[in-house]
């Protein structure tokens, strides 16, 4: 009320719910329940999330905190601690270990992005790329990308655009989104003259369009916290490391295909939940973001082709390290001409 904070980050959770937490047998003492729960702590968290809301709805608290603690992210008076949303530390792990990775070893770790669909909605998560990712010698988002300069752009430019598609709200700490060569320092600026740079100017014009495609496509937003919204296309071609899924909101649907390869892929066939004709609404492979301009023209249409379950599928250019999202305009197909 008198500083305008949109809300509270809280860190380190998990050290103050458990007892036991960072303690060697003998160094701490059971609750009178006789368990490791640190029960006032418990009671505190409930309190503090349950008067802010009280106050100020209009705000979230945010819990950092990265063990299976449940309902961390759920109203007190149904048992939940009553965070707004928690950190989804598992994706961040699993996610920047998936990308650090050389392409041609991706293909045996698919499992690192598709695990995430068995938790993602037992809470109301946040998907952080956060300061702690470049500090103390883990390096910039970019530099912990593998590659020559050019794979290194384009890697960092699928990150973002996977973890935007993703069910979740999005973190991203600053730097992240021009491509900063150094990891992050308190004492010093921000390199923003890279901006100046080709590359770098591409990833942060990319960053915008993002940011823009989350806040006008329903799709892209309006379920991050329900399993409705979200729908597998294919999350088995680990051959060719290509992962796709449909996210749904609105009444529309976006369909997003990731090829986490180097290489080009033409007449790549994903199955569409809808017929009719599918506009290209992002490629991370554009010009003007850096990349090769490898893409679909704007626009492809369904053919009857049955495909990952789906009676129809789209006839696809995936373009190398990058991400395509494609929106189902609404229009009926097209009528095969006799």
């Amino acid at each position: 009320d008198r500083y305008h904070a949109d809300g509270l980050r809280v860190d380190a959770v998990a050290s103050m719910l458990y007892l036991d937490y960072s303690r060697e047998p003998g160094e701490w003492v059971p609750n009178v329940r006789g368990g490791n729960e640190n029960l006032e702590a418990v009671s505190l968290l409930q309190t503090l999330n349950r008067e802010t809301y009280l106050a100020h709805p209009d705000v979230h608290t945010i819990a950092e905190e990265s063990t299976a603690w449940p309902m961390v992210s759920r109203p007190t008076d149904t048992g939940g601690l009553g965070f707004g949303m928690k950190w989804d530390m598992g994706w961040m792990h699993d996610t920047l270990g998936y990308l650090q990775r050389d392409a041609v070893h991706r293909k045996h770790h698919q499992g690192d992005l598709t695990f995430r669909a068995h938790y993602a909605f037992g809470e109301n998560f946040v998907l952080p790329l956060s300061h702690d990712e470049v500090v103390h010698g883990k390096g910039s988002l970019l530099a912990k990308m593998p590659g020559d300069d050019w794979q290194k752009f384009a890697n960092l430019r699928l990150l973002l655009s996977y973890m935007y598609a993703q069910p979740g709200k999005k973190l991203l700490f600053m730097g992240g989104e021009f491509g900063a060569h150094a990891e992050w320092n308190h004492d010093e600026a921000l390199d923003w003259d890279l901006i100046g740079e080709p590359l770098h100017r591409g990833l942060q014009l990319l960053v915008a369009d993002l940011n823009r495609l989350h806040k006008t496509e329903p799709a892209l937003h309006e379920a991050d916290f329900d399993a409705a919204g979200f729908e597998w296309i294919d999350a088995g071609d680990s051959a060719a490391s290509v992962l796709s899924f449909a996210r749904h909101g609105g009444g529309e649907s976006v369909l997003v295909v990731f090829n986490f390869t180097p290489v080009p892929r033409e007449g790549y066939l994903v199955g569409a939940p809808h017929p009719g004709r599918w506009q290209e609404i992002l490629n991370s492979d554009a010009h003007p973001y850096g990349g090769s301009g490898v893409g679909n023209l704007g626009a492809v249409d369904t053919i009857a082709a049955p495909t990952h379950g789906f009676d129809q599928a789209l006839e696809l250019t995936l373009p190398p390290l990058a991400a395509v999202a494609l929106k189902h305009d609404g229009a009926p197909p097209a009528a095969d001409p006799e």
